[in-house]
This record gives structure tokens, sequence and C-alpha cells, in this order.
């Protein structure tokens, strides 16, 4: 196969996993993200980087949004919320933030395959999204792609649908939110 006829094929597997996606799931996490005061974003790897992304775009949105783990992130409160992207829901550094959050009364959302890993169970809002597995002989969702790469991209699309809906929610325009661009590059 040829790297154009890869890249339609991905194309094909992320559009199958798209229509998978839970319309009220979605709705319930943009409304949330919506009413809270800080959003604190967290995943490891390729998740992590996916939700660096979406704490950028929910930033230019008007939200107050930080990466865990960032020397200016500052501390959670029970006004905020706490959204992990795990594929597994097993990541060990990830169930540690669920807790701690949850201790100090914030809100916790897992965005994983699996709602009843340990960081669904913990989570307060679950986005189940469909995808495979890294070890994908444990999985029943067949992917061309290496590991968990159909996850990671069907949760970048997701978190930019989410982005859509705030800005819809909040009559924003992508002008107003380009405003808040970086601008010292």
């Amino acid at each position: 196969m040829e790297t154009v006829q890869y890249a339609q094929q991905i194309v094909n597997e992320l559009q199958r996993s798209v229509l998978q996606l839970e319309e009220e799931e979605a709705e319930q996490f943009a409304g949330l993200l919506l009413r809270s005061n800080k959003i604190f974003v967290a995943g490891a790897g390729r998740s992590g980087l996916m939700g660096r992304a979406f704490a950028m775009r929910l930033m230019q949105a008007g939200k107050e949004a930080y990466v865990v783990g960032e020397t200016v992130t500052p501390g959670i409160d029970k006004e905020d919320v706490l959204v992990l992207g795990s594929g597994s829901g097993e990541t060990k550094g990830l169930i540690s933030m669920a807790e701690k959050a949850k201790s100090l009364g914030a809100a916790v959302v897992a965005v994983t395959i699996t709602p009843t890993s340990t960081i669904g169970t913990l989570a307060d809002y679950i986005v189940k999204l469909p995808g495979s597995p890294k070890d994908q002989d444990s999985g029943d969702y067949s992917t061309i792609q290496p590991m968990a790469s159909l996850f990671e991209q069907t949760m970048l699309v997701f978190y930019d649908a989410v982005i859509l809906r705030m800005m819809e929610k909040t009559g924003q325009t992508t002008k107003q939110m380009f405003g808040k661009h970086a601008n010292l590059e």
C-alpha cells in the first residue's frame, strides 16, 4: 500500500470512530467546562500532547486552562475540573492526579476507551472514545494504525468539536479567539 492509501485508510478509520461518539457525553462535557472556574488537562505520552492542544484552545476560547505539570500551573479547587485523557485509564500518575483532585473537591473527567478502568471509576464524568488500546490484541476495535493512534486522533477531533460547541454556546468567533493567540513567536 502506498502512503496516500494509508492516509485514506486512517481517515476512514477516524470517520468510523467519530460516528460512535455519544452526543450526551459531549454536551455534558462542554457544559461542565463552560461553568468551571479553572480547567486542568493531563495525559501521558501522545494523549498528553492532545490534551496540551486542547488546553491551548480552551485558553483561546477565554477559559482559564492549564496543563498539569507546567511551572505556571496553579492549584486546583472545588470549582475546577481536571480532564484526564487515557486510553487504558490505568496510567499510575494520572490515577494519583484524579485522587488528589477529588480529595480537593474538583470534578474529574475521564476521556478514555475504558470507562470501567481505575480512572473511569474515579471520574465524575466519563467521555468514552472508541479506539484500540496500545495492546491491540486486547481490544475488539480493528485498526491498521500502531498502538493507540486511532484513540489519540479521535481525542483531538473530539476536543476540537467541543471547542466549536463552546464557541457556539458563548457566541464566540474564530476572529475573537485569534486575539488570544500567542504573539511572541
